[in-house]
């Protein structure tokens, strides 16, 4: 039974894009950034700029890529979308399965995370605080974890490109402003004089319990796909 066209509800789009949003990279890349502004004493006018441009940088990669993909996958015949959501939604299961890994072995063996040599890349870019190289290291960040750690964006633009119009538009740009807010809250509360420390400590603190809220979210928005492929789940 082929796909019908459902768009998936505003709840979907916004649970997955709030546990996508705890991501490690590009949380790690602003904490890293910030850190830079404050050790060459940047004033806090510089800081919100830099970070902000940064943090818009992400926010534009990824819906352009998310604009680019959706409509690629929405061209393909219905037909067809039922044995490719089967296939994503395998794809987007084994993903929450080796995120759920790292939560209790983490690091060891294979693990959804950017290549050390991006992860050097990135960190050297960094180091560039100028108007185009924040804008650079966000693009870079948002281009190079898409693939390591994009599979919940996965599967809401699989979803989305069942039934590709303005509506579906909409919640594509619904999730990227979600995807980025826990950069803005971090920029705003070292802004306003929280302690950059916390945050890293946080981070560290919490990586595998990030890890497995993104596993198991995974894991069930793969379900979901495949329910959806055979006919069984629709939004109706």
């Amino acid at each position: 039974m082929a796909v019908e066209a459902y768009l998936p509800t505003i709840a979907t789009v916004v649970v997955t894009a709030l546990i996508d949003s705890i991501n490690p990279c590009a949380i790690g890349v602003l904490i890293l950034m910030i850190s830079i502004l404050l050790g060459k004493r940047k004033s806090m006018h510089d800081m919100l700029l830099y970070g902000g441009l940064y943090i818009f940088a992400v926010f534009l990669t990824y819906l352009l890529a998310g604009i680019g993909l959706t409509y690629a996958l929405s061209t393909i015949p219905l037909f067809v979308t039922e044995y490719l959501s089967i296939g994503v939604g395998l794809l987007i299961v084994f993903a929450g399965l080796l995120e759920v890994k790292d939560f209790f072995w983490y690091g060891k063996g294979f693990s959804l995370q950017i290549p050390a040599r991006f992860a050097a890349k990135i960190d050297r870019y960094a180091q560039n605080v100028t108007i185009p190289g924040v804008i650079l290291v966000g693009m870079f960040v948002a281009a190079v974890e898409l693939p390591c750690t994009g599979a919940p964006y996965l599967a809401i633009i699989t979803l989305l490109s069942q039934y590709f119009d303005f509506t579906a538009l909409l919640l594509l740009v619904l999730y990227n402003v979600i995807f980025v807010l826990p950069l803005i809250f971090i920029l705003l509360a070292v802004a306003a004089g929280k302690r950059l420390s916390t945050f890293k400590k946080w981070k560290q603190d919490n990586r595998g319990t990030m890890r497995l809220f993104i596993g198991l979210m995974l894991i069930g928005m793969g379900w979901l796909l495949m329910l959806i492929a055979n006919g069984t789940i629709n939004f109706g």
